[in-house]
């Protein structure tokens, strides 16, 4: 039974740009659809539904995304459906939602959510979304750490005592974070056994995020704290003086590497999968007997694979292997899957030929 002081902040603010040119400002990778007729966002609110319901959901988005997601969402009460006045990163995105939330109810447990991860177990997700809530109900600060299942050089990790058993609902103590490591560490980190990946979910009463803040990040909270009341005329002009002077900073920094007591659950396998590039998608899509995930019309001969994404029009390819071929109206790329990861620097070099009509 979802309990009436828990509430759901989604992380949406992002512009997926290793998902270019599928993804643009405007349509930013949350809002896309990946091997399923639903989006990425439209899934996060729906899996989080038995905790969550979509009224006490809260989205921060940006401005060039909001009206999509509003579209999307119509679940949503679109007043909770907020775009940042600036890329803050995500202390005081969090810090502000924890403000709101806190002046419209005082025993408000938040959890934070990114819009953009698939998770293929979602009724095992959902029973550690519980412990954490009920833990941080009692005023701990929850962390969600996912087993990892190679050593991967691009997350950050959560260190747990040896001997911490993955799946339990208890939390457990966290004795570090590590920031994203070298090779021959994150090798170590997996050997070691007591080492999660950070999926960037938390969960805490908001009295106990602000308390943070204003202990560690004294200058953002004190400008969210003199924001006017949330539904008032001023509301939105305030917030686009404040908001832009807060400290860019994200939450991990901010507040969890310094707070005492963090506590974490170390999940075992929910399926989560934060689909970080198109070779993400890649994996999770049907491939043939070649390895080859076609969404959209393809002849391929003596290729293997390969993904491709060009609806509208027939791709052949001949003699190719571990490609990925995204074609849109005015964009084509063709990258290979391996070096699929940097697709963010294609972004920044459009940035720099000031292409804004391609970003």
């Amino acid at each position: 039974m979802a309990t009436k002081h828990y509430y759901g902040l989604i992380m949406a603010g992002g512009r997926g740009t290793r998902f270019w040119p599928r993804s643009r400002r405007s349509h930013a990778k949350q809002v896309l659809c990946f091997n399923d007729e639903r989006s990425l966002i439209q899934n996060t609110v729906s899996r989080l539904a038995p905790v969550i319901p979509p009224e006490r959901i809260w989205i921060l988005t940006s401005d060039a995304l909001r009206g999509e997601i509003v579209g999307q969402l119509p679940e949503v009460p679109k007043e909770q459906i907020l775009a940042e006045p600036a890329q803050r990163n995500t202390a005081p995105c969090i810090a502000l939602a924890a403000h709101i939330l806190e002046s419209l109810d005082a025993q408000a447990v938040m959890g934070v959510f990114p819009a953009d991860h698939v998770i293929a177990k979602p009724s095992r997700f959902l029973r550690l979304v519980r412990a954490a809530f009920r833990a941080a109900a009692h005023g701990q600060i929850v962390v969600l750490g996912v087993q990892p299942r190679w050593a991967e050089t691009g997350y950050g990790y959560i260190e747990f005592p040896r001997g911490t058993k993955a799946g339990l609902l208890e939390p457990a103590e966290v004795l570090s974070f590590r920031e994203k490591p070298d090779p021959e560490t994150a090798r170590k980190f997996v050997e070691a056994g007591n080492f999660c990946w950070n999926a960037g979910m938390f969960f805490w009463k908001t009295s106990v995020l602000l308390e943070a803040m204003r202990r560690y990040q004294p200058k953002t909270a004190t400008l969210l704290a003199a924001l006017p009341p949330f539904g008032s005329r001023q509301f939105k002009a305030k917030l686009r003086d404040s908001f832009p002077r807060c400290e860019n900073i994200s939450i991990d920094y901010a507040v969890l590497e310094r707070a005492q007591g963090v506590t974490g659950l170390a999940a075992d396998d929910f399926g989560w999968n934060d689909v970080g590039s198109w070779n993400a998608v890649y994996e999770l899509a049907p491939r043939d007997h070649d390895g080859n995930a076609a969404q959209t019309e393809a002849l391929l001969l003596d290729t293997g694979g390969t993904f491709v994404d060009a609806p509208g029009k027939l791709v052949a390819l001949l003699g190719v292997k571990n490609l990925v071929v995204v074609d849109t109206p005015d964009a084509l790329l063709i990258a290979s899957r391996e070096q699929s990861q940097r697709v963010g620097e294609i972004v920044k070099l459009l940035e720099k030929k000031n292409r804004q009509e391609l970003l």
